[in-house]
């Protein structure tokens, strides 16, 4: 069943039999159920707005082309969610509906055209009338009706299910931004609508805090708005930097105004803050212009907004107009696009790894990007500086690569401040020793010479020491990893094992206590067993990574074995000149080189970079006193089948699967007797494609690499149901 829902949700609309528009209706409205609880009441989506908005659109085209389909429950006439256990219910004098979306400058134009036809078939107006419109930037928060009685604050609600929402009054009292008493001539009865959010810049703050006191740290500012507004404690909302924007009304008795922009001026006069982006305007150009302006500027806002609203400013038109489902016929909402934004390059910052390579980073006015917070950036090398030409000050815009890695697109060189100059990449390594930067033979990596003796290459190394895939030490994060070896407790991998011995020292350090440096050691004592792989790979061996490091284990067997091979092959090609073939390798070299050169995945240049690290003394040093701390366990394999469908095949998963892990699913593959990679080339001839899959199923498809769904992996595997 679950398999042909798979099925309807990849067929096109305008293609749906009535039977499979049925079917796929009842699947979108679960799904955006699904989606509006976790919004609204948990303040925990699941997926970016833009993914979001695909549900919401492909349900409005199927009940647009099968009306006949359309019920009361549909969930194109549902706002929010139903307010959640723990909040008095609130319920609203007037609904708080939500806006359409418009996604392309046409949209707009669409939208104003329906305007003026519906007001000119119901005004004595005519359809060429000019309608103003007043444009408001989209604020990404938390709605919320403030509830005014003869100008005191009475009540305050969250939108909820648009009916009903959660009493949150005594929360909403210790905001700073909302008068308990209204300035001035007011209703008597108002609902002020607005949107209480949270500042990037208190956001970070807030973040930084929470982390310190080892607290929950938030995705994003909205997140984190809407966390801090919906407490059962009001002490812990008022220690919350939060905001309020207001910008609209439900019931108001009586009404004193007679356009949007006149209503914003009399929000201020009683005390509220309105956005000072808010603009006026006459004609749809105008509007657009709004739009870009706003857009280009997005970065430089105090807050995180999602797109631009159009109102029509007419209060008397706005009424005749009135609404149609969800929404109000006379507003919508431009959004910007989702995993792109533009924002300000403020340095380049030069990032050492533990195999001494320098990336640079973009140092980045922070922004949401598909419901993330990005403040940084990969700028990959010297020669993709060189090709985006991106330099300090730069608007630059970036995009969240397969919605997980931030990544710099391009520059909006328009935008480009006087007197910006090219970044010059730095010929000397940032760590203290200032040692030289080489250009390797590829001419595109840059390493800095000083290799363990560099000092930023020593924590990369222990922080990849102690990371999941290696030694996964819990409640050892790369902060305290930088702060023990800043402070000497740390140096080497070993030196970890022996940190019960300053158990005292670390109680005295800042956010350590008893409990948490107990943790810490019984952590630590519980990886002093590790699987031959495992410990490969935790060793930071520049070239080998988790497919390498099985691929040694497998060969080898044992860690005693393991060490004196390298040992051996690393002498065999000190004595000879670097080979350029394997069966050169083998038959001039020596036999411990040869066969090195021969595992599966090595060959002679990552061969040639394993024989150099053990020709280092004070590596093979490391080696040996960790291996006085810790067992390594042999390696052993997993009975292999070699009858079923991926049997000898290369393999590639990518994205989020539901039913298992990806670290799961490749142990399954390899079990079925294939060989798992974490890249796609010519040579992969799977690639299993999950939720939310980026680079790699785009890549498959450019290579014409046959991909398959999790469903389908699952079917062949043998799990399929």
């Amino acid at each position: 069943m679950a398999r042909q829902a798979k099925v309807v949700e990849k067929i096109a609309v305008a293609d749906l039999t009535q039977r499979q528009a049925k079917a796929e209706l009842a699947r979108l409205g679960a799904e955006i159920a699904h989606h509006d609880t976790l919004y609204h009441q948990k303040d925990a989506p699941e997926i970016s707005d833009a993914a979001y908005d695909a549900l919401r659109r492909r349900l409005g085209d199927i009940e647009a082309r099968f009306p006949d389909l359309l019920t009361g429950e549909s969930s194109s006439r549902k706002v929010g969610a139903a307010p959640a256990r723990g909040f008095a219910k609130v319920r609203h004098a007037v609904p708080m509906l939500s806006l359409d979306n418009a996604f392309a400058d046409q949209d707009i134009t669409d939208f104003l055209d329906r305007v003026r036809r519906y007001l000119a078939r119901e005004t004595d107006i005519a359809e060429d009338t000019p309608i103003a419109l007043v444009c408001e930037p989209k604020i990404d928060g938390l709605s919320l009706s403030i509830r005014y009685e003869n100008g005191e604050l009475v009540r305050a609600a969250t939108r909820g299910d648009g009916t009903e929402g959660e009493d949150v009054t005594a929360n909403v009292r210790t905001l700073a931004d909302v008068p308990k008493k209204l300035k001035g001539k007011a209703p008597d009865k108002l609902d002020v609508r607005g949107e209480v959010y949270m500042s990037r810049d208190a956001f970070l703050k807030l973040n930084e805090r929470q982390a310190a006191a080892g607290e929950k740290v938030f995705a994003n500012p909205r997140n984190s708005a809407a966390g801090s507004l919906r407490q059962l404690d009001p002490t812990i909302t008022s220690s919350r930097p939060l905001a309020f924007f207001a910008y609209a009304w439900g019931e108001a008795e009586p009404r004193l105004w007679k356009t949007q922009h006149e209503f914003l001026e009399r929000l201020q006069a009683w005390g509220f803050k309105v956005n000072p982006e808010a603009k006026l305007v006459d004609t749809p150009e105008k509007a657009l212009e709004v739009y870009r302006d706003i857009g280009l500027r997005r970065a430089r806002l105090p807050y995180d907004i999602d797109g631009i609203v159009y109102k029509v400013d007419r209060i008397d038109w706005q009424e005749t107009l009135g609404f149609v489902s969800r929404s109000p016929r006379w507003a919508i909402a431009h959004k910007f696009p989702a995993e792109r934004a533009q924002t300000v390059l403020r340095d380049i910052l030069i990032q050492v790894g533990r195999s001494g390579a320098l990336t640079p980073v973009a140092d980045l006015e922070p922004i949401t990007v598909g419901g993330v917070v990005v403040s940084r950036a990969t700028l990959h090398n010297a020669d993709e500086i060189e090709r985006l030409d991106v330099r300090l000050g730069d608007t630059i815009e970036i995009q969240r690569a397969g919605d997980v890695i931030p990544q710099v697109l391009g520059v909006v060189e328009a935008a480009r401040p006087k007197g910006a100059k090219p970044f010059k990449f730095p010929t000397h390594c940032p760590c203290p020793l200032k040692t030289e930067v080489v250009r390797e033979e590829d001419g595109v990596v840059r390493r800095c010479s000083g290799g363990l003796e560099c000092p930023f290459q020593q924590v990369e190394r222990l922080r990849y020491f102690v990371s999941r895939h290696t030694f996964d030490i819990e409640g050892l994060g790369g902060t305290h990893i930088e702060n023990f070896w800043r402070d000497g407790l740390l140096k080497t991998p070993a030196d970890l094992f022996r940190l019960k011995d300053k158990a005292d020292e670390i109680r005295k350090r800042e956010g350590w206590g008893e409990q948490s440096v107990r943790n810490l050691l019984d952590a630590i004592e519980a990886r002093r067993a590790i699987s031959l792989d495992r410990f490969i790979n935790a060793l930071g061996i520049p070239t080998i990574g988790e497919s390498t490091a099985k691929a040694l284990a497998r060969e080898y067997g044992d860690v005693r074995t393991w060490l004196d091979e390298m040992l051996k092959a690393g002498e065999e090609r000190a004595a000879n000149e670097a080979p350029t073939k394997k069966e050169k390798a083998a038959a001039e070299i020596g036999q411990a080189y040869g066969r090195l050169c021969n595992v599966t995945d090595i060959g002679v240049t990552t061969a040639d970079k394993i024989a150099v690290f053990f020709r280092e003394g004070h590596n093979v040093d490391i080696i040996r006193k960790l291996l006085d701390e810790v067992e390594v366990q042999a390696f052993r394999s997993a009975r292999v089948v070699t009858d079923s469908p991926f049997s000898g095949k290369t393999m590639v998963f990518t994205g989020t699967l539901a039913a298992m892990s990806r670290e799961e699913a490749e142990a399954k593959a390899e079990a079925l007797g294939a060989k798992t990679t974490g890249s796609v080339s010519k040579k992969t001839d799977f690639v299993v494609v999950g939720a939310d899959a980026g680079s790699k199923a785009k890549k498959a498809a450019e290579l014409g690499v046959k991909t398959l769904t999790e469903d389908e992996w699952l079917q062949m595997s043998g799990e399929g149901t």
